[in-house]
This record gives structure tokens, C-alpha cells and sequence, in this order.
């Protein structure tokens, strides 16, 4: 019975997906977690305790698996379904080649629409400002910029770039850098000019409008308050 029901559940995504509702998507997403059994009950449970399929691909193993029916495997299943929907999301275009902040600002924009997180990036760059390679963090702490600045010196060795922009989101707020951001800004000073570095900018992403650390002077004005020495000089992005 439940065979023949798959059957014509999958004969209908092959033929006519778009009138399958959301219950009926994440049914047929369960048959590879479960197989031989009825998921269509399971399906309606998920979407009742998380309001929608959207948060059931967001929520974490250990709620899901406080769902009646939903075990350690299906839990993960779901999860790693979630997981790589964000990175997805997360991923549009490509950078632009060579960074300054207007191209950047239109980039950034579509990069970070719709983040429910708080991210940092790092960008490395050759001695041209070309984009060489890019790397993205999940901030440790809410509406301010924090990496372990361990991961930040392993990122510089690594790709050992000639210069580097960071830039972070504030995913409820204006892009007005709080104290914290400042602090963190200094760290990428201090720890880009260990490594003979250039920091060209910390761009922050916020609901109103995008913040240069750079434009704004206040890269320079941190060099200074923070009494860093052996920063690169810069160029106008």
C-alpha cells in the first residue's frame, strides 16, 4: 500500500510539482530517511511544531528529534538537507575581480539578502586588489563581528594574501559599528600587520545601509587609538 502510494506521490513530482503542497514536498524529502513507511503523518507533525518547511530544514538535530517519529538518522537526514540549502543561499554570484567598495556594496547586498545569521567574511587579496579567495564564518556572538582570531592568522597563512577586506552583517540592525566591531577591527589590524599585511577596509552590512571602516576614517583614526604600528599603507578602494 504505501509503495503504490509513493509510486503515484512520485509519478506526481514528475509530472506536475508545482501543485504539490508543502506537507506533500517534505513527505516525498522523508521517503529517502524512511523507507517502507508512511511519512505523510510525519510530515504534517514537522510542519505543525516548526511552522513551516523553511523551519524544519533550520532546526537543529536535537529538536527535530523530539518530534514523535523522527529518530537519529532521519534527524540528521533533515539536517543536512538544511545545511546545504543555506550554504546555497549563501552563495550567489562570484566577487567581483578586483575590490573596491562601490562593486563591492552591490555584491555584498544580494551575498548577505535574507541571512538569519550573523556572518563574517574575509577576502584576500593580490597586490593588484584582485579577489583571490574568500572565506565565511558564522560570528560567535549577536549584531557584532567575532572569529577566534586563531581561525583569522590560519586564513592569512594559508592564502597569504597581500592585502585583505573583512566584512561582516548586522542582520536586524543599521550597519553602525558598535564598540565591539571597533575592537575587532583593531585585532584585523594588529594581527594583518603581524603578517605584513594591508587591511583596505571592514565593511558592515546592515538594514539601512553598508558601513566603510575605510571611508569613514575610522580605520585610520583605530590605527591610531590603538597605537598600531607597521600597518601597510592603503589606497582609496
Amino acid at each position: 500500500m504505501h509503495e503504490g502510494h509513493r509510486q503515484r506521490m512520485m509519478k506526481r513530482l514528475e509530472e506536475a510539482e508545482g501543485s504539490l503542497e508543502e506537507h506533500e514536498l517534505l513527505e516525498i524529502l522523508l521517503f529517502n530517511a524512511i523507507p517502507r513507511k508512511n511519512t505523510n503523518e510525519l510530515a504534517h507533525r514537522l510542519l505543525e511544531r516548526f511552522g513551516g518547511i523553511r523551519g524544519v530544514l533550520r532546526a537543529d538535530m536535537k529538536a527535530l528529534a523530539e518530534v514523535p517519529g523522527v529518530g537519529e538518522s532521519t534527524a540528521a537526514y533533515l539536517r543536512i538537507v538544511g545545511l546545504l540549502l543555506a550554504r546555497d543561499e549563501v552563495k550567489p554570484a562570484s566577487p567581483p575581480s578586483a575590490f573596491s567598495f562601490a562593486s563591492f556594496s552591490d555584491y555584498l547586498k544580494g551575498r548577505f539578502e535574507g541571512a538569519t545569521e550573523e556572518h563574517v567574511e574575509l577576502y584576500s587579496l593580490d597586490a593588484r586588489d584582485n579577489v583571490k579567495s574568500v572565506r565565511r564564518f558564522t560570528s560567535e556572538k549577536s549584531f557584532q563581528a567575532a572569529v577566534d582570531p586563531k581561525e583569522v592568522s590560519r586564513f592569512i597563512v594559508e592564502n597569504k594574501p597581500f592585502a585583505m577586506v573583512a566584512v561582516h552583517n548586522h542582520i536586524s540592525g543599521p550597519s553602525t559599528p558598535s564598540r565591539e566591531d571597533d575592537d575587532f577591527t583593531a585585532q584585523l589590524e594588529i594581527l594583518c600587520s603581524m603578517h605584513n599585511v594591508a587591511l583596505r577596509d571592514h565593511i558592515i552590512l546592515g538594514k539601512d545601509d553598508v558601513y566603510s571602516y575605510f571611508l569613514s576614517g575610522k580605520l585610520n583614526e583605530l590605527s591610531a587609538r590603538y597605537n598600531i604600528g607597521n600597518v601597510l599603507g592603503r589606497e582609496k578602494p
